[in-house]
């Protein structure tokens, strides 16, 4: 299976340039530890609050006139929903949206506001209704990781690192879900920056890549096991087939981090670092802050994929 390569990262960069922003790496002082210190990398700035306006967005472009002509489906918890939603109505493309019925509303609510149709399902029929739609009606399916074009898209975060990185950056630390972002950003990172260490994050309750790494082969868990975190934007059951080749090739490690550890680190993300998280934006930097022994390094760059919050559990974990 072919990886993606720097050809097709900077071809990303170039097409989804103007409409993904290109995100700081801001310095986080608050954060330092002795002589350890941390950058964010706020992907919640994003259009749609999320890194995955990067990889929809130059999906959706690189349609031929027939396939845009017919119109997408794609599947997701929220973040990936709204990023095709957003792309397809820059595009002037028909948009389908596979939602889990368990989906924060503030996400289905912003996915239908790009003008998209969401088709709301029980977790377990998430996955496998696209297919059959695409099947039936002839749409183009936009899966969330598994497709070069976004994972391609996902690693221009890791372009954006290495070049604004301190050159004395050592360790990036990026959250995993299908691994579109860690696999993306860390071909980006080794291919430019080879000597930078990527470190993927994930919940504990939700640990199918670390065990996927650790064992040698893409270990899948139930749904109903990785539908435990707060982390909703990270349950998928497996990393894609893709994504892992990209994973064992680039990644160096993955650890997880706890329940108490997402909703503490989303609260000082807000409070001291003035960033609206979601808990699964949140983990990498809990990582940061709860398993330095276990990512190591000196300088540290964390990724903040997305911000989609409801505002009722934002207000919650502050008053915690």
């Amino acid at each position: 299976m072919a990886l993606v390569g720097l050809e097709e990262l900077r071809a990303a960069r170039q097409r989804i340039a103007g409409v993904a922003v290109r995100t700081p790496l801001v310095p986080a002082p608050w954060a330092s530890e002795g002589e350890r210190r941390l950058w964010l990398k706020p992907e919640n700035l994003q259009p749609t609050g999320a890194f995955k306006t990067r990889g929809a967005y130059n999906r959706l472009a690189a349609l031929t006139a027939d396939e845009r002509s017919r119109g997408v489906v794609a599947q997701s918890s929220g973040n990936h929903a709204q990023a095709v939603a957003y792309a397809a109505q820059l595009l002037g493309v028909k948009a389908v949206i596979v939602m889990p019925d368990t989906s924060p509303a503030v996400k289905v609510e912003a996915t239908r506001s790009y003008g998209a149709e969401v088709i709301l399902v029980p977790p377990g029929e998430r996955d496998t209704l696209p297919g059959e739609l695409a099947e039936k009606h002839g749409y183009v399916w936009v899966p969330p990781y598994d497709d070069p074009f976004i994972l391609a898209g996902q690693g221009t975060v890791g372009l954006e690192i290495a070049e604004d990185a301190p050159a004395e950056l050592d360790t990036v630390l990026v959250p995993v879900s299908g691994g579109g972002l860690i696999g993306g950003t860390a071909a980006a990172l080794k291919l430019t920056r080879p000597g930078i260490r990527v470190i993927g994050v994930e919940p504990e309750l939700a640990a199918d890549a670390q065990a996927s790494l650790r064992s040698g082969r893409r270990v899948e868990w139930p749904v109903a096991d990785t539908y435990r975190t707060i982390a909703d934007g990270l349950r998928t059951p497996s990393v894609g087939v893709l994504p892992y080749e990209h994973i064992t090739t680039y990644v160096d490690d993955i650890v997880t981090v706890t329940e108490d550890e997402i909703r503490a680190t989303v609260a000082l993300l807000a409070r001291r670092g003035r960033l609206v998280a979601e808990p699964s934006g949140a983990v990498a930097p809990a990582a940061y802050f709860h398993r330095a022994a276990e990512t190591g390094g000196q300088t540290v760059a964390a990724v903040v994929s997305g911000g989609n919050i409801d505002p009722g559990l934002l207000a919650e974990l502050l008053s915690a």
